[in-house]
């Protein structure tokens, strides 16, 4: 799995509508074949900061994204935006899905 972690800083007066700005690029990276998530988050200590976790099934289908038409779109619509350059995690890792954690279950 190709597995991507991205900080977004976003300028102060777009930071309550980033979720929103973002969500047809969203709903089209999730449609894509070989998507495996896309999942957006906001800081609880900072809430000008969002942190996106995508997971893909392949290289290939990490390179398709990056070349598609709603990429493209998004990078000129997010860039209007983002108050600094993000910050990336890329790397491959083994596996196709989230595993449980042993650390800790639900009680009773």
């Amino acid at each position: 799995m190709i597995f991507i972690a991205v900080k977004f800083t976003v300028r102060p007066e777009h930071a309550d509508t980033w979720l929103e700005r973002t969500a047809e690029f969203t709903r089209a990276t999730r449609a894509e074949e070989g998507n495996l998530f896309y999942d957006w988050s906001r800081s609880v200590d900072d809430p000008n900061q969002f942190v996106l976790l995508e997971g893909f099934a392949s290289q290939e289908a990490g390179a398709a994204h990056v070349g598609s038409d709603h990429f493209k779109a998004a990078m000129e619509t997010m860039s209007e935006a983002i108050a600094s350059t993000p910050e990336i995690i890329h790397t491959e890792i083994p596996g196709s899905s989230w595993s449980e954690m042993g650390e800790l279950s639900p009680k009773g």
